[in-house]
This record gives structure tokens, C-alpha cells and sequence, in this order.
């Protein structure tokens, strides 16, 4: 296992800056990820810590070593593609020694760590078959073998699972987290998909415009976002804009037109004090419908339009003060589907579930 470490690490293509100073630490055995928007830097930022692209300022470590200028090959990470890249004319066994015969390991070390490398991700039974007598899910499996089988310093996950369909996504995510952790790798995952980050991170970085824009735990970063960019990107949310009127520490009070809330600051190193103009961010889920309101973080309203999804019902939340937009509240367990569109309801937050952003 080793840690990586990026200092001050800029990148540049031509006139545009994709990478701007960035900071981080990614611990030892640490399956960590990388999202953001569509052009944010993170595929960039994947790439440099591969050997693929030389940055222009900073330095990337892993453990005590400086790779920062270091080629690819000789960085020994294990690199699993959107694409799998296997090769159509090689067996699943030729496909996973093929890093060992570059290095010119001795062939009984190649079909021991081969055969090791396949059982691993339970694909011992296939190694004689062709890629294109696997199903996705199974040459999923293949590349990881393949990048598993050098044994690696770290491992580098570019979506590896864009290409399943649902099914597949979902029994892959725990199998890729399973033999992170049995390898021990500390593993640097690339993905568009929040739901996969959410289920099977330790941590996560949000990027976006190269900039990094908050590092922590799945709970941390979806429960405590210290930005609305951050909070409109991972899960759904209602924005409230208000009207910082008291603070004590990093406890709040809001007032805005649905009423006064009181809530929580996203980010502790906040400066912002009472007169300032905010924002709050409140999930769905975090509303409950009740037949009476209370003095604070409560709002007066009726259902409009409802989408029922078995277990959960989506409600688009009409509130009845004037010029107040629709908010989004979920109901686990539906009970308010029946009666949807008919009399008034009230949509209560608790203080911890609303979360105070700066403007």
C-alpha cells in the first residue's frame, strides 16, 4: 500500500488551463474518488497520476517517491479503461499475463500469479475462452484481473462501468470495493456516477473547472455540501434563498419567504455573519409531511403534482406563499398519494437536515 500525495499539481492544453494548483492526500488502502462535471479536470487529474500527461507545475508522490516526470511503465500502477482494451485474438489468460511477459517474468511465475489474479475476481473457469465469448460484466472482470495481476502500487479506475447496464453496475460496484480491499490498493476511481461513488468511497474529491471544491466521506459530502455547486451535483436538493439573521458558531438562523429556518452551516471555515444573503440547501428526503407546521423550518402547502415509484412518492411541494416556487419532497412509504392536490399539509426540516451555503 502507499499513499499519494499532490501538491500545487497545474496542467495546461494549449491556452486552457485543466488543472489549477490542486492539492491532495489520498491515504494508504484508500478507495477514493474522483467526480464532477464533464470537463471539471478529473479524468486530467487520473491521468497525470498514470504518467500519461506531464503536468507543468507540482508534484504527484506515491509513498516517499516523487513520480511526477516518471514514465508510465515505471510507475507500476494498474490501469482498468472505460473500454476494458482487451485484446480480441488472446485468450482471458493471455489477456491477464500480458503485463508480465512485457516484464519478462519467468513463465511459472506468470501462470501462478495469472491463475491467482482470475480466481480473484472468480473468473478461473473462463481463462481459456476468447473476449467475445464474455458477457460485459465478465470482461469487466478480465481487465481487473489484468491490472490486478502486476500487483501494483495503486490502482486507476477511468468508469469502469459506464459500459454494464444497471444490473450489472450494481453487482460490479461491491465486487470492484471487495477486491480493493482483500488486495489492499489504494485506489483512485474516476466516475460520472453519484450513486456509484456513494455506495462504495471511503472519501471523494468534487471537482469542477479544475479546482477542487470539497474532500470527504460519501455522508460528509452529501450531508454537509459547503457549496451549491457541491449540492446541486451529488443528489437532489431544494435551494432556499434567505437572509443570514443570527449565528452562533456554526448554528444558524435564516429568514426567507417560506418563513424563518434554522440550520447548520455547510462549511465550519465560514466567515459569513448575520445581514448576508445565503442560501439553504434541504434534500428531498429530509422533508416530512405533517397536518400541522411549526414555529420554524416549516412550510405551508400543498401537493401538486405526485410521481409514485412504489417505494418512494416524488412530490412537487407547492408552497402557499406568493411567488414561491415548487419544492421537491420525497415520501418513503407514501401516505399522502391518496389526497395529493387536496387540502393544505405543512413540509417540516429539522435544523440538522437544513444546511446554510454562502451565496
Amino acid at each position: 500500500m502507499i499513499s499519494i500525495t499532490v501538491s500545487q499539481l497545474t496542467k495546461r492544453f494549449g491556452q486552457t488551463t485543466a488543472l489549477h494548483g490542486l492539492d491532495l492526500e489520498i491515504a494508504a488502502g484508500e478507495l477514493f474518488f474522483l467526480l464532477g462535471p464533464s470537463g471539471c479536470g478529473k479524468t486530467t487529474l487520473l491521468r497525470s497520476l498514470a504518467g500519461f500527461y506531464i503536468p507543468e507545475a507540482g508534484t504527484i508522490r506515491f509513498g516517499g517517491d516523487d513520480v511526477t516526470r516518471l514514465e508510465p511503465h515505471k510507475r507500476n500502477t494498474g490501469m482498468m479503461f472505460q473500454s476494458y482494451a482487451l485484446w480480441p485474438h488472446m485468450s482471458v489468460a493471455e489477456n491477464v499475463a500480458f503485463g508480465l511477459v512485457e516484464r519478462k517474468v519467468p513463465k511459472a511465475e506468470i501462470d501462478r500469479r495469472v491463475a491467482d489474479a482470475l480466481d480473484s475476481v472468480r473468473m478461473g473457469p473462463y481463462a481459456a475462452r476468447k473476449p467475445n465469448q464474455l458477457s460485459g460484466g465478465q470482461q469487466q472482470r478480465v481487465a481487473l484481473a489484468r491490472a490486478l495481476v502486476i500487483r501494483p502500487r495503486c490502482l486507476l479506475l477511468d468508469e469502469p462501468l459506464s459500459n454494464l447496464d444497471a444490473k450489472l453496475r450494481l453487482e460490479m460496484r461491491a465486487e470492484i470495493r471487495r477486491v480493493c480491499k482483500e488486495f489492499k490498493l489504494t485506489t483512485v476511481y474516476v466516475t460520472h456516477d453519484q450513486k456509484e461513488a456513494l455506495s462504495i468511497a471511503d472519501r471523494m474529491a468534487i471537482l469542477d473547472g479544475g479546482h477542487i471544491l470539497q474532500v470527504g466521506t460519501p455522508r460528509e459530502i452529501y450531508g454537509r455540501p459547503t457549496c451549491k455547486t457541491v449540492a446541486h451535483f451529488i443528489g437532489e436538493t431544494d435551494f432556499v434563498p434567505g437572509k443570514l439573521v443570527a449565528r452562533r458558531g456554526r448554528e444558524t438562523e435564516v429568514e426567507t419567504a417560506l418563513g424563518r429556518f434554522v440550520g447548520v452551516l455547510g462549511d465550519a471555515a465560514s466567515r459569513v455573519q448575520p445581514g448576508a444573503e445565503v442560501t439553504l440547501s434541504i434534500r428531498p428526503e429530509c422533508w416530512v409531511l405533517r397536518e400541522k407546521g411549526e414555529a420554524v423550518n416549516s412550510v405551508r402547502g400543498r401537493i401538486g403534482e405526485a410521481t409514485y415509484l412504489g417505494e418512494v412518492a416524488q412530490y412537487a411541494f407547492v408552497p402557499s406563499a406568493d411567488g414561491a416556487g415548487p419544492l421537491k419532497v420525497y415520501e418513503l412509504n407514501p401516505r399522502h398519494l391518496a389526497g395529493a392536490g387536496e387540502g393544505e399539509l405543512h413540509a417540516v426540516a429539522a435544523p440538522e437536515d437544513v444546511v446554510v451555503l454562502e451565496r
